[in-house]
């Protein structure tokens, strides 16, 4: 399989979930500050991914996953045996980390031009949703207990944008602690190493 990646953006959740997985990845790196998106032979990403973003990933028999939640629901099958009821705990995870903090963060901090109006507001929503997550957080150790998922993978992605963007996260200490733990996990580290 091959991951289609930018260092810094989203695409980290999913080669967190298949390091802790234990799935092989081939990388490829795509430059999305360049305009159309290049890959590193320097075809456009577009002629691979009309949709023109990260992550995507390539299966073996070459069809393709683009949208984060969906690659990270196929890892987190290939992954673990749960319960269908843990199945769509894992899913309304996911969807909240994608419709409520990810959106929250892009583009409204990563595009100076929104201004900083629509910046303060987009901090103010992420306040709210990182306070529900800090009081979620007060009793377990992942989001879907004492087991780390692919939703944690997600939700670890996404959070570590906060400092950059003018959120202290000191605000939210079960919230910290969390992506402190998360940080700690040795395929983490790996995945962050490989990321860039």
């Amino acid at each position: 399989m091959k991951l289609y990646y930018a260092p810094g953006a989203c695409s980290l959740a999913a080669l967190i979930a298949a390091e802790e997985a234990g799935l092989r990845f081939e990388l490829e790196r795509v430059d999305i500050r360049a305009n159309p998106h290049r890959l590193a032979d320097g075809t456009d990403f577009h002629t691979i991914n009309a949709k023109g973003y990260v992550p995507m990933l390539e299966l073996e028999d070459g069809d393709l996953l683009t949208e984060g939640v969906a690659i990270l629901q196929y890892i987190g099958d290939e992954w673990s045996e749960r319960t269908m009821f843990d199945h769509y705990r894992q899913l309304e995870w996911l969807t909240f980390i994608a419709t409520e903090l990810h959106k929250s963060f892009s583009p409204w901090l990563f595009h100076p031009e929104y201004g900083e109006q629509a910046a303060a507001v987009a901090r103010a929503r992420i306040a709210d949703r990182f306070s529900y997550l800090d009081q979620h957080l007060q009793s377990t150790d992942y989001l879907l207990g004492d087991h780390f998922g692919v939703a944690d993978a997600y939700c670890f992605a996404i959070a570590r944008w906060a400092p950059g963007k003018g959120i202290d996260l000191a605000e939210w200490p079960f919230l910290s602690a969390y992506l402190d733990r998360v940080r700690a996990r040795p395929k983490v580290a790996a995945a962050l190493e490989r990321h860039g």
